[in-house]
Formats: C-alpha cells, structure tokens, sequence
C-alpha cells in the first residue's frame, strides 16, 4: 500500500509538557483519514508538524516517502494544502481576491483556475462580496479553497466543522468528499465531532495522550461495531450449542453473555434452551457508535 504520509514514534515537548508521547500513523493514498482524540489529544500539534510550523522534539515522519530532514521535503510539502485551526482569510478582500493573493504567496504564473476553485467550493456566486461578510460556513468553505491553490493532492483539515450549523456541517462534509472522489485528494481530517466523521472516513486514527491507541479502516470499525444482539444466560456453552444448530454466527463474551450476529426467534431460543436446562436471563439490541467504540477503546 502507498502511504502519503508515515509518522514514526514521533515525540514534540513544550518545556516539561509532552504534547506528543511516540505518535505514529499512516495515510494511505486516496484515503479520507480521520484522526479522532478529545481536545488536548495531540491532533493540532501532529498537524502542525507535518504542515513544517514545528519540528518534532524526537522521531521522524514522511511525506510522499520524502523524509522530513530531507532537503527535498519543502518540494514534496508544496503538495499540501492545510487548514489549521482557524482558515487563514483576508476579510477585507473578496473570495477571488483571497486566491489571488495566495497565488502569488505560491508564486505561481498567472491566475488560471481560480474561477474553477471557486466553483468547486460553492463561491462562484460571492463576486465582490468581502469575506468579514461571509457566514461560517463560507469562511470555512474559502479556506478550504485557499488550501487548493497550487493543486495540492493531500489536503491537511483541522476541526473543519467546528462551530458551524447543520447546514454548514452539510456543505463541508458534500466538498471534502467531492475533493475525494472527483479530485482523487487524500484528506487528514481531524475532528471530535465523531458521528460526522463516520459519514467520511475510510481509514481512521484513534489517539490519546499523544499516543495512537489504534488504526483501523472503515471496513474493520463497521464489522467491530455491526449490529448484534447481546444475550445473557446461565449456562453459554449449552447457548453455542443452540445456536449451532441454528447455524447462527454468535462470539462468546463470558460464562454468561454472548453476542449473536442474526435475527433469533426469542420464543423458540427460550424453548430449545429450556431443553438443554439453560435459562434465558435477557436480550438486547446492541449497536456501537464510532463515538461509544472511542470511548470502549481509550475506556474513558
């Protein structure tokens, strides 16, 4: 699999406060990667390093396989576009005024493909309309718009949702997949906003105290928190073998609890367990969120 970004055991300390404790992940090509951890985890702190506003205090990470001591990792960071915490607007210029601005911070020649970001991003319409004017939203969106100047192919997103409204919510999250889909744009994206991310991410990174806790993809986090029905009873080898001949899948939790993966029929679980001197004590729909498999994961 190719990566666009590694991070090795990477470590930043702020005087005698360790922000980062051995942090280590990888986004792979094409992905949408959501990095999830509360306020105070590590996510900006990781952001910032990799967008070259800090160094790591220990550790190494890479972008495109370019290592970050590497005199060329200026060039393979020209390939970024970032929002880090707030988006970086000029509020007395209008949106095109803002990218032109930002073409010329790039140095690039001439102002061609403005009028497509624009459109991409839904500010096609905005004309001389100033930023300070702007919703959230359209704030928010402008940035992201600043960002792909320069045609990036990884995109850096910091809490992109954060504070806006339904609707606004709505709007980033339909462009951060059109990004995606349309542009082939590799997306980090942090947020605590975890039911919002579920709609994205196809590969997540869960973090804690400065530390991965774990890395998985879209696929393993659906068939970790897949519907089930969680079954107490007395006796659970006399329940596996009922639901044996049910040919129904199931995981054993404990000497009294089970998880069953298929629709039972409760009247005629209760009485083929009847059979085998087993009591059926209670059975409950169980449907993990990302938000309560977060919490189960880091168990706070």
């Amino acid at each position: 699999m190719e990566y666009v970004l590694t991070a090795n055991s990477l470590y930043k300390d702020y005087g005698k406060f360790r922000a980062l404790a051995g942090l280590s992940i990888k986004v792979p090509k094409g992905a949408i990667y959501g990095l999830v951890g509360k306020n105070g985890a590590g996510k900006t702190t990781l952001i910032r390093i990799i967008c070259g506003l800090q160094n790591p205090t220990l550790g190494d990470y890479t972008l495109y396989g370019v290592e970050h001591r590497s005199s060329k990792i200026s060039k393979a960071r020209r390939r970024m576009g970032a929002v880090v915490e707030t988006p970086s607007v000029y509020l007395d210029m209008s949106a095109s005024e803002n990218l032109k601005q930002q073409y010329r911070v790039l140095g690039l020649p001439s102002f061609d493909g403005i009028d497509e970001i624009l459109k991409l991003v839904g500010l096609e319409g905005t004309g001389r309309k100033k930023a300070k004017n702007f919703s959230l939203g359209m704030r928010q969106r402008l940035g992201i718009a600043i960002a792909l100047c320069g045609s990036p192919d990884f995109l850096v997103l910091d809490e992109p949702v954060n504070g806006l409204d339904p609707q606004g919510i709505v709007e980033i999250r339909e462009l951060i997949l059109k990004l995606n889909r349309e542009k082939n744009i590799t997306v980090l994206i942090s947020s605590h906003i975890l039911d919002e991310l579920s709609k994205l991410a196809t590969h997540y990174g869960f973090i804690d105290g400065g530390k991965t806790v774990k890395e998985i993809s879209a696929e393993e986090l659906e068939a970790a928190c897949r519907k089930c029905m969680r079954i107490e009873v007395t006796d659970t080898p006399a329940l596996a073998r009922v639901l044996d001949k049910m040919n129904a899948e199931y995981k054993i939790l404990s000497e009294t609890e089970a998880d069953v993966y298929a629709k039972i029929n409760i009247t005629a679980l209760t009485n083929a367990l009847s059979a085998e001197n087993c009591e059926l004590i209670s059975a409950a729909e169980k449907d993990e969120s990302l938000e309560s498999y977060y919490i189960s994961l880091i168990g706070k």
